[in-house]
């Protein structure tokens, strides 16, 4: 017989990063200076890159109204888990404030 335990919420992922499939990844950042949210798309194949024993992902954005600048990096695990993210120039927006 299984067992199944279910995922803690550090097993199940950050409340920042919705996956999209498998391969790729969304994140909204919030700029500090006008507050602007600013989304980014990243994949697998594309754009995340090892990093000794794991991944990362740098990206800089501009916002397309005020043209707040922002720099996102997440990391992962070397099985594309425990991500954590790191924002200059704004913070990462919860999915629990997405409205999709």
């Amino acid at each position: 017989m299984f067992w199944f335990k279910r995922p803690t919420a550090a097993e199940r992922g950050p409340a920042f990063l919705k996956a999209e499939g498998q391969m790729a990844f969304r994140v909204r950042v919030k700029t500090a200076r006008h507050g602007e949210v600013i989304e980014v798309r990243f994949t697998k194949s594309g754009d995340i890159s090892p990093d000794g024993g794991g991944y990362f992902v740098r990206k800089f954005l501009v916002g397309s109204r005020y043209f707040d600048q922002a720099t996102l990096e997440v990391r992962f695990n070397n099985r594309y888990g425990n991500p954590q993210a790191n924002v200059e120039g704004g913070e990462v927006v919860p999915l629990s404030d997405w409205d999709d």
